[in-house]
């Protein structure tokens, strides 16, 4: 028996742009609070990330074959990498869709059960091409986040040096960190019927 489930669709992209358009980016020096744009920016991204995972759990509980979990897959990429209609923020979403890139090649690299989990190696590797190489750069990171996805600990401890001015591949280490936490908050997902 196959559950509902409600995925990312379009409007749910709409309105995060719609908010993010209204959202104030300005940087206050006298308050030490992150500006209400940036938070939004932040919700939003661990918003698809949740949602791209929680396929991947259902694949995990068997809800979903393969096939069926690569099809949601380019389902929701399609509208994350979709244009901005704004280009006020332009610059905000497309950090936001190059952060994502790790995170559906990551999914993509976990089904396909081919990936290397030796972390350390990897994440040196990739520190040291990001410049050169973005597309070798991001099948590491992918495999990486593939590892996280079957249960492996990263990536905190790797972006504490680069915090203040942290590279693509920095990023996407970030985004593999809100995976983990992600697919740990998702633990019991597959218990309730309807969730989005």
């Amino acid at each position: 028996m196959k559950l509902f489930y409600i995925f990312y669709n379009q409007e749910r992209w709409d309105n995060w742009i719609n908010t993010l358009n209204e959202s104030d980016f300005q940087i206050d020096p006298e308050s030490e609070e992150m500006p209400e744009g940036f938070r939004t920016l932040y919700n939003f991204s661990m918003d698809i990330t949740l949602a791209v995972l929680k396929v991947i759990k259902l694949f995990q509980n068997e809800r979903f074959t393969k096939e069926e979990t690569m099809d949601k897959l380019n389902d929701v990429e399609a509208i994350v990498m979709s244009d901005i209609p704004y280009p006020e923020i332009e610059e905000y979403v497309e950090s936001l869709q190059l952060s994502m890139l790790v995170l559906f090649k990551s999914c993509r690299k976990y089904l396909e059960g081919e990936y290397s989990s030796d972390i350390k190696t990897l994440v040196k590797e990739g520190k040291k091409i990001i410049d050169d190489d973005m597309e070798k750069a991001l099948e590491i990171g992918a495999d990486i986040g593939a590892s996280v996805i079957n249960g492996a600990s990263c990536c905190g401890k790797y972006v504490k040096d680069n915090i203040e001015s942290p590279t693509l591949f920095d990023e996407w280490l970030i985004e593999i960190e809100s995976m983990k936490e992600a697919m740990a908050s998702l633990k019991n997902f597959d218990e309730v019927a309807g969730e989005s």
